[in-house]
């Protein structure tokens, strides 16, 4: 009887390597220092007691940490084509998300921080006893905005790339 050959296999994929390139480009250390500050945000946040608001600043902070996490995994490791539709224009995306998520969500959280470290300043006083989240939340603000920052300048980045018609990151 005649046999059947078996159905192709899935298109063989090269070995993962580190895209060293990216690691050493503007925007490779910029993402690094998003992730590194990103990180001191919301750490600094969480470990101390917050309410009202700041759950939203909590919130923003970690899915743009999240976001930029994955942004940098598959841009460090070249595999940006497996991302549907996103994969094909990587230096949009990137754009998109530094100045619309990075920048706007970056900027309200330290926002929201700056204000409530604005309202426990008193607590700042010698001689006062109770915990006083005043050093926590002026921190994360001043985090919050250099990690904004960091964001509009690999957004700027990325536009003056876009500009110059060039489709790749790096």
């Amino acid at each position: 009887p005649p046999s059947v050959p078996p159905p192709p296999g899935p298109p063989a994929r090269g070995s993962l390597s580190l895209h060293r390139a990216y690691l050493r480009s503007p925007l490779g250390l910029l993402r690094l220092g998003q992730l590194a500050l990103g990180a001191a945000f919301w750490v600094t946040v969480a470990a101390h007691r917050y309410e009202g608001a700041a759950h939203f600043a909590l919130f923003a902070a970690v899915l743009v940490w999240l976001l930029t996490l994955a942004l940098f995994g598959l841009s460090l490791l070249g595999r940006w084509e497996l991302v549907p539709w996103l994969g094909s224009r990587w230096l949009l995306t990137n754009l998109v998300h530094d100045l619309a998520l990075g920048v706007g969500l970056y900027a309200a959280a330290t926002g929201i921080m700056g204000h409530k470290a604005r309202q426990r300043s008193y607590c700042n006083l010698p001689g006062y006893s109770q915990h006083c989240p005043y050093g926590a939340y002026l921190s994360a603000s001043v985090c919050g905005g250099i990690t904004a920052c960091l964001y509009l300048f690999s957004g700027l980045y990325c536009l003056s790339r876009r500009c110059r018609d060039q489709r790749d990151i790096i």
